[in-house]
């Protein structure tokens, strides 16, 4: 029986043991915790026994907003062209150099056209030789020594010889391809003694005095797009370079797929900067508007209604309701439900409810209150 008391001592003791580490374990961490969590309040408890919850916040700002639209486009000639010869034949002459800039009407290929030459000095003889029968007719008739049918015969076949000189012309000219505009001819790749066939690409010309810009708009703009509006273009080839333009023509047909209509611009391009087929970014302005009031666009939280903010009032989180209008550089235009001056939280939303206390995360923490100093130590004899 001393033995079984014994037992039940030891293991008595050992239970109050443990327990006596659990509560000071328990007690020596949440100490620093919660000293911790009233350090970064400041020392100040909200109402109920919790903290104020640390937040960013940001002021509404009014500002001058210009409404305007961004896209991409492409860059194209005002005239392009590729030579191709209506008849086949072997080049006998090239009258430009690759890249260079030729004038309408210049010669750029020639193909050999000796059978088409000949054709022509023939049908031009017997034109002469009617034209000089036609005359002769013509005085004989007033002579009345030929009839008026004889007279009208000679007449139609001055007409035929004036027709067979026309063909032949124009089969002699369809051995010469000559520019058809001022521009620049790009590089080719035939040279002279090659046989080309009918249709067969030779060279291109582009002019690129002014050129063309092709980009796109959702619909909802069009109300506000009108031919001669100036937008700027920026190529990202040239960086730092902006170039104007006005809008040339508009698409009458929207396209039904991305609901987006089809607009085509111009611009002078003189001093041969820009080429076809670069890549362009397009920025045209509406208009500006006057105290558009503007919010980190952080600052908005989805809400089946739409979006609200957290104002803050009086240290206090207070819901609000807003309409949203332009977006610009990451901010997002007010357009009802704030003022011009409210603050609202930008960051941290996500641990807040209305009415919660909030603590800006940029202000300087509370000064600690000074204690009060320790009483100097009697001296000895007092």
């Amino acid at each position: 029986m001393p033995l079984a008391k014994n037992r039940l001592g030891v293991v008595a003791l050992a239970l109050a043991g443990i327990v006596a580490l659990a509560a000071y374990a328990y007690l020596a961490n949440r100490g620093p915790a919660a000293g911790a969590a009233s350090a970064a309040s400041g020392g100040k408890a909200a109402p109920g026994g919790g903290f104020p919850t640390a937040v960013e916040l940001a002021t509404v700002q009014a500002v001058t907003l210009s409404e305007e639209a961004s896209a991409v486009g492409s860059l194209r000639s005002n005239e392009s062209v590729v030579l191709r010869p209506e008849t086949a034949g072997r080049i006998v002459s090239i009258g430009f150099k690759d890249g260079s800039m030729v004038s309408k009407g210049a010669l750029l290929v020639a193909l050999e056209s000796s059978t088409q030459a000949a054709e022509l000095e023939q049908a031009r003889a017997n034109r002469e030789l009617a034209r000089a029968t036609q005359e002769r007719n013509e005085g004989l008739f007033e002579k009345k020594f030929i009839s008026r049918q004889a007279l009208d015969a000679s007449n139609a076949a001055l007409r035929v010889q004036d027709a067979a000189v026309a063909l032949a012309e124009a089969r002699f000219a369809k051995t010469q391809l000559r520019a058809p505009f001022s521009g620049v001819v790009g590089i080719r790749h035939i040279s002279v003694g090659d046989y080309v066939k009918d249709g067969q690409e030779l060279i291109n010309l582009e002019d690129i005095a002014t050129l063309k810009v092709d980009f796109r708009l959702p619909e909802a703009y069009l109300p506000a797009l009108q031919r001669g509006q100036v937008l700027d273009i920026s190529p990202d080839a040239l960086p730092g370079k902006n170039f104007s333009a006005e809008i040339d023509a508009i698409d009458p047909l929207i396209d039904a797929g991305g609901r987006s209509i089809s607009l085509r611009a111009r611009l002078a391009n003189a001093e041969s900067l820009l080429r076809p087929g670069m890549f362009v970014r397009v920025r045209i302005r509406f208009g500006a508007h006057q105290n558009a009031l503007m919010i980190p666009e952080q600052a908005l939280v989805p809400d089946p209604a739409g979006a609200f903010v957290y104002r803050v009032v009086e240290g206090k989180a207070e819901k609000v309701m807003v309409k949203t209008g332009l977006r610009r550089n990451a901010k997002v235009e007010i357009v009802e439900g704030l003022t011009a001056g409210d603050v609202v939280v930008a960051a941290g939303q996500i641990k807040l409810r209305p009415g919660a206390d909030v603590r800006d995360v940029a202000a300087a923490p509370a000064a600690k209150p000074e204690s009060a100093p320790a009483p100097a130590p009697a001296k000895a004899g007092s």
